[in-house]
């Protein structure tokens, strides 16, 4: 039993795409699992960075400004 030509060309075409395909999808998952990789060192980082900080936020001591003079004073 032949295969007509023109149908073994569209199969062959099919599989060509899938080829790509999934070659497309691998690079992509492979894409995200990097930029996850990324995304929890940077979460790391930014603890260990809230970790340092003192409390109160950023080192400065909370001030009242009515006890500010203004700078034309």
């Amino acid at each position: 039993m032949d295969i007509p030509q023109a149908i073994e060309d569209r199969l062959v075409d099919l599989e060509v795409k899938a080829a790509y395909a999934e070659d497309t999808l691998d690079q992509l998952n492979a894409l995200v699992y990097r930029q996850q990789q990324q995304i929890d060192a940077l979460l790391a980082e930014l603890r260990q960075l809230r970790d340092r900080m003192p409390e109160g936020g950023g080192g400065a001591e909370v001030r009242n400004l009515r006890d500010e003079i203004p700078p034309h004073y």
